[in-house]
Formats: structure tokens, C-alpha cells, sequence
């Protein structure tokens, strides 16, 4: 077993995310990538530390990880906050297209799970036009309902033979969080869990525009384009992270008066 790297990060709500730039946290994945080790990436968001915050479980989930991007603008401006100063939004998508590309530059194949079939058949059709040498493993959508013993083990099996260094996963969270957890040293990759970004990817769901992503307001964006699947998740998500995260500035400000 590959020994546990800390990388430098930032506490938020007691979570550890990772306070690296942009281009240092994809180069660190592309490392594992070529060295087939077995690591988990969360990509967070507000989202994802309040399922952490409610559900310990989950909240061991987000702590064992090998790296945690800061994917919601929130995120980002609390690190800055804490002491990151001049750290930059490490997004899904982002993460998606640097690693495609770099991943053909350097002839490492990637393996793509979850999602459904049309999804991943319309991917694989921009794929092939914007990353026209990427090496496409194998696209797998998984089944709504567990998988089996024997369906899991036949799964690993395939990732590991395919000689795929990152695996891309799209399960929602906590979802695809747990399966990474689970699947750590089962898998010989990094296995990163991309949430909606494979929709998007596909051209089914589209993508804030950039202005309204450097504000903080794709939460909105994406609302309005699903009102009735995210008002539920917002409503119950963001007032209680806004009091948890304003608490937790207020403690620190405090501390450092007081030091």
C-alpha cells in the first residue's frame, strides 16, 4: 500500500480541503495517475460538507480522502478568509477537461463510471472531437440498484486490466464518494468523483456562464434550470451553511485578537 501524502490544507466546518492551486492539484492527480495508485478525490461543495457535517459516516468519507478540491466559490472565499490567500476555485468541469487533456498528452487512459448509457455515448462523441488521441478505457454505466458481489469484483477487474491510471466518476453525491471509499486499494487508479459533470459534458444540462461562476451564483443557475430536484437540496443546504461558516470566522477572528 502507497503511503498516505499530506498535502497542505484548509479547515472548513472541520473538513479538510485541500489549499493547493489549480495547476498544483491536477498536477499532483496526474503524479498518482501515471503511477497507478490507488487514491480518492472529492471535488466538495457546499453541498458535500453539509451531508459531511450531518452524517458521520460520510464525514469519515471526506476526511480519508487523498485530496479534496474546493469546487463551490464559498469554499474558496472561506479559505482566503482563513489564510489561503490566493487560493482559486478547483471546479468539476475544470478538473474534467485539464485531466482529458493532459491525459492524451501523456498516452494515460482514462476509464469513465457511472451516468447513464446515452450520457456516456454522447461524451464519448465530443471526446473524440476535442480529444481526438484521449485513450477512452471503457465507459460503464452502473445500475440504480446495488451492484452484486460478483458484478463489483467483475467491475475492479476490468478497470485494473484496462491499464486506466484515472477513473472518472459519476454518481452524485454521497454516492460516488462512498464507492471511491470503498474501492480504495481495491482499484489501481485515482478514481475522482465528478458529480453532474458528465451531463454537462454531454451537452444535456448547461454550464454557468463564467461571470456568474466567479460570483458564486451557479448554485442559482443551476436551480433555475432543476427547481424541483434542488429547491429541496438548497433550502436545507445553504442557510445552515452560511450560520456554520459565519460562526466559524467569528471564532477564529476572536482567537487571533486574542493571540
Amino acid at each position: 500500500m502507497v503511503e498516505k501524502v499530506f498535502l497542505p490544507n484548509q479547515k472548513v466546518l472541520d473538513f479538510p480541503i485541500t489549499a493547493l492551486r489549480f495547476d498544483d492539484q491536477i498536477q499532483t492527480i496526474m503524479k498518482w495517475a501515471s503511477n497507478r495508485e490507488s487514491k480518492t478525490v472529492c471535488i466538495a461543495n457546499v453541498h458535500m460538507l453539509m451531508e459531511a457535517h450531518w452524517n458521520p459516516e460520510f464525514a469519515s468519507v471526506l476526511k480519508n480522502a487523498d485530496l479534496v478540491t474546493p469546487d463551490g466559490m464559498p469554499l474558496v472565499w472561506m479559505m482566503r478568509k482563513m489564510g489561503a490567500r490566493y487560493q482559486d476555485r478547483v471546479a468539476g468541469m475544470d478538473v474534467f477537461l485539464a485531466l482529458c487533456q493532459l491525459a492524451q498528452k501523456q498516452s494515460l487512459s482514462v476509464f469513465f463510471v457511472g451516468s447513464q448509457a446515452e450520457i456516456l455515448s454522447r461524451m464519448r462523441k465530443r471526446l473524440e472531437k476535442e480529444f481526438p488521441v484521449l485513450r477512452v478505457a471503457a465507459m460503464e454505466p452502473l445500475p440504480f440498484r446495488p451492484m452484486t458481489e460478483t458484478e463489483d469484483e467483475a467491475l475492479i477487474q476490468k478497470i485494473n486490466s484496462s491499464g486506466a491510471g484515472i477513473v472518472l466518476v459519476s454518481l452524485g453525491c454521497p454516492k460516488q464518494e462512498n464507492w471511491m471509499a470503498q474501492h480504495k486499494d481495491k482499484i489501481q487508479a485515482v478514481m475522482i468523483g465528478v458529480g453532474g459533470v458528465f451531463p454537462v459534458y454531454a451537452g444535456i444540462q448547461k454550464r454557468a456562464p463564467r461571470v456568474i461562476r466567479d460570483l458564486g451564483l451557479e448554485w442559482l443557475y443551476r436551480w433555475i434550470q432543476e427547481p424541483r430536484r434542488l429547491w429541496g437540496r438548497y433550502a436545507t443546504t445553504i442557510p445552515p451553511f452560511m450560520w456554520l461558516a459565519t460562526k466559524q470566522l467569528l471564532s477564529t477572528n476572536r482567537l487571533e485578537r486574542s493571540s
